[in-house]
């Protein structure tokens, strides 16, 4: 039986449209403990106030709503044909095929299928090369269709799917891949995500100052229509077993309660850790000491043996900790010594190649004026000399 759906909007509806508007209005006002006036009525404020609320009138917020019925009912009954119509001719739908060029897939809220978290279990252990994304103010986990379809398609996956008692649905095919992979966004574990601007939408002004965004950090929203495509991206909404998180939120309770319970330590402990708290103060304290000393004797040192002596000159620089403590002293660093230091560096160089192309040039006139006049015999004495080497700087 194929239920008639809102008729046009302008048009009347049917009879039997009628009835069955009458019958679910009779049901919700049941489910509200009302009358199907005091329902109506009730109703009716609803609507005025969204209606205020978009600027619009009663009447025009009347329509725009059944104009969007309509449409989406138009969806539907296209969704039913085409599925309707591959189960005739026995072949799934495939990829590529749909309104959008990609696998339509009816998304039904409900308890997940455990084949479904079974899957996404297993894809969650593999390397999908995910990058963080933002969806809905909160940082997620995004991967590509492709990777999750080529992870389906490996031989981890046939020999996880063939063990005993294992729920992983078998994979023979691409096609087969889609119809596994297709069981996330239906169980609502993973869902088809877009690329999107923040402020979409908002009729604001820009902001004065610009916000520094995250390189390669998107901003996602949800598509209404899921497709599954090697192109598309998709967001992990499944987190796993959530037990490392209870664990750290019993340990900091445990921790909590240990603090406000202090009183009631027994003694010997309570010594201990004033013993502790004094000998981490003074270690702080040994610390800013330091810091104010090695100021001191650079002012002292800046004035007396230029250009001034830093003790631990790497303390507060970005490293490890170990190496803030290495070296122990260092001079300090003029950047515009170093700048003419490398300038001149420089200006050495060319004027070495230089002299270097002019002495060639000499040597080579040299030579060839004494190869003409050197007699056999000092050429033989010449050919027995040691070569001296000279030390040329890289170019």
């Amino acid at each position: 039986m194929v239920m008639s759906g809102p008729p046009p909007p302008g048009q009347q509806p049917s009879p039997q449209q009628m009835a069955a508007m009458q019958q679910q209005v009779a049901m919700e006002a049941q489910k509200r403990g009302m009358t199907p006036q005091q329902f109506q009525q009730w109703q009716r404020q609803q609507i005025e106030a969204e209606a205020k609320k978009q600027g619009l009138s009663f009447e025009q917020y009347v329509m725009q709503l059944k104009q969007q019925a309509y449409e989406q009912h138009q969806r539907q009954q296209q969704m039913a044909a085409q599925q309707q119509a591959a189960q005739q001719s026995g072949q799934p739908l495939t990829q590529g095929q749909g309104a959008q060029g990609g696998q339509q897939v009816p998304i039904n809220p409900g308890a997940p299928d455990p084949k479904a978290i079974e899957v996404a279990k297993w894809l969650r252990g593999q390397d999908l090369k995910t990058r963080t994304c933002i969806l809905n103010g909160q940082r997620k986990d995004m991967f590509r269709v492709k990777r999750a379809l080529r992870a389906l398609q490996s031989p981890g996956y046939a020999k996880a799917s063939a063990k005993k008692n294992s729920l992983l649905p078998a994979v023979t095919d691409p096609a087969s891949a889609a119809e596994t992979f297709k069981l996330l966004p239906l169980s609502l574990l993973s869902l088809r995500v877009s690329k999107s601007d923040p402020h979409e939408g908002h009729n604001h002004a820009p902001p004065a100052k610009k916000q520094k965004r995250v390189k390669g950090l998107w901003t996602v929203k949800i598509e209404q229509q899921q497709d599954i495509s090697e192109d598309l991206h998709y967001v992990w909404l499944y987190e796993g077993p959530q037990w490392k998180q209870k664990l750290y939120a019993l340990g900091a309770l445990i921790l909590i309660m240990a603090v406000v319970m202090f009183p009631l330590w027994p003694i010997k402990l309570r010594i201990g850790v004033w013993y502790l708290s004094m000998g981490v103060l003074g270690l702080i304290g040994l610390f800013f000491a330091m810091a104010i000393f090695r100021l001191i004797l650079f002012g002292v040192t800046y004035f007396a043996v230029p250009p001034g002596l830093w003790l631990y000159p790497n303390l507060f620089e970005d490293v490890g900790f170990f190496d803030s403590f290495r070296p122990i002293w260092g001079w300090q660093e003029d950047k515009k010594k170093g700048k003419k230091s490398k300038s001149g560096t420089a200006n050495t160089k060319d004027g070495g190649k230089s002299s270097r192309k002019e002495g060639k040039g000499k040597s080579e006139g040299t030579a060839s004026s004494t190869a003409t006049t050197s007699t056999p015999a000092e050429s033989l004495k010449n050919r027995d000399l040691k070569p001296r080497i000279e030390e040329v700087e890289d170019d």
